[in-house]
């Protein structure tokens, strides 16, 4: 798009070619027949054109003033704008805007590819989540088919009753159905995250066994504590909405050049050529020249433009100061975030460790006869709860972590 925007400004500099023909016959005579050609090339983004052309015009009844004898007439000059348009016109207002619609375009492919890969890398830390939560699941699966068969046995034996079989019983099926929700919510996750893998603009699916990293290894780099400020001027939103303003302000400049006076002067030296052969003959005494001028007298609609500019322009800076302030609480926040989280990791890991502990010893005493299934239950629940909230708190980090990477632009390596 932005190659195509910048091609149709430079389609402002291209020469233009006209021509008409007009011919009236009526009652066996030729009134009139006039042929006009016209070649105007713009010189520069100034307001400049050179501009060249040939008449020929012959008729019975031909205005006087269209004569240009048998041969026809050429002539070569210029068309300057010597107020409004000489320095500021279109045609460079069009090249300027085009200059940075470029930067405007990249910023915005920056921005868009940013969010692609951190919507991706969030679904695939949900994708991680559940992967581990299913790891978990199991060992509390098989934690509690070891109890149930503990349990049957030591009722076969006369040690426990038909009432702690129950209970062992419904253990094991509150198990079994945590992990079925899991295995349906990480199917889910799975395929989500394929929604984002293409190869050759071919969508792919991931292979059965394919399984994510484990969650206890980091995915993204430990945040270091820049420069915010800098990060988010850097921030390719704070730029888009820098080009933004630049290329409100170039038209602005048009919208002012407006208030002036239009006053071109048109100069062309006359070149006619002889009967004796095609080339044409030059005279200074032979040329057309004049001028057109107009202005509006109360220049409303102009000055409504600047107005209505200025009020946008304003409004693009404030816009731009809205995003970045926001963009720097958002740093801040996700800063102070992290260290929150990593010293609630750091008490939830002693916690889960000190869990298991609990739950061996207990194991334990139910192995020698001095603990219920309940107790038992109440252990395995703790530490298994434990488990979960460790493996959720340790993508709760990542995910701060990988905020922190997108909002100072730190997310795609170049």
């Amino acid at each position: 798009m932005a190659e195509a925007e910048w091609l149709s400004a430079r389609g402002n500099l291209d020469p233009v070619i006209t021509s008409g023909w007009n011919e009236k016959n009526f009652d066996d005579k030729l009134y009139y027949r006039q042929f006009q050609g016209k070649l105007q090339i713009p010189i520069s983004r100034f307001g400049v054109d050179f501009v060249t052309g040939y008449e020929n015009s012959d008729g019975t009844f031909l205005n006087p003033e269209y004569s240009t004898g048998t041969n026809g007439l050429w002539n070569a000059g210029v068309e300057v704008d010597v107020l409004q348009g000489l320095i500021v016109n279109e045609r460079r207002i069009a090249l300027d805007q085009a200059r940075i619609f470029q930067d405007l375009a990249e910023n915005e492919r920056q921005i868009m590819l940013n969010q692609l890969l951190y919507e991706a890398s969030i679904q695939y830390l949900q994708w991680q989540q559940f992967d581990a939560f299913r790891i978990t699941l199991i060992e509390n699966l098989e934690l509690a088919i070891n109890y149930l068969e503990n349990t049957k046995q030591s009722f076969l034996n006369g040690e426990k009753t038909a009432m702690d079989t129950l209970e062992a019983n419904i253990l094991f099926q509150d198990a079994s159905i945590s992990l079925q929700k899991n295995e349906a919510l990480l199917l889910k996750a799975r395929q989500q995250l394929e929604n984002f893998l293409w190869f050759n603009d071919m969508p792919v699916t991931l292979q059965p066994d394919t399984q994510p990293e484990t969650s206890g290894n980091g995915l993204f780099v430990q945040s270091i504590n820049l420069d915010n400020e800098r990060a988010v001027v850097n921030n390719p939103i704070i730029l888009a909405a820098d080009n933004k303003i630049t290329q409100n302000e170039i038209e602005q400049r048009l919208k002012r050049e407006k208030l002036k006076p239009k006053f071109k002067i048109k100069y062309n030296p006359l070149l006619a050529t002889s009967d004796a052969g095609l080339s044409p003959t030059f005279s200074a005494a032979d040329f057309k020249w004049g001028f057109d001028f107009s202005f509006p007298l109360l220049l409303r609609s102009e000055r409504a433009d600047v107005q209505r500019g200025a009020i946008k322009i304003q409004e693009l800076v404030l816009d731009r100061e809205n995003k970045r302030n926001e963009l720097e609480n958002k740093l801040d926040a996700t800063l102070q975030q992290q260290e929150i989280l990593a010293g609630q990791l750091q008490l939830l890991q002693e916690n889960v460790a000190g869990y298991r502990l609990l739950l061996e010893g207990e194991n334990e005493k139910f192995r020698l006869g001095e603990s219920s299934v309940f107790l038992l239950n109440k252990r395995q629940e703790k530490y298994i709860d434990g488990q979960l909230k460790l493996i959720e708190l340790r993508l709760k980090l990542e995910r701060e972590r990988l905020n922190y990477l997108y909002y100072s632009n730190q997310l795609l390596i170049k």
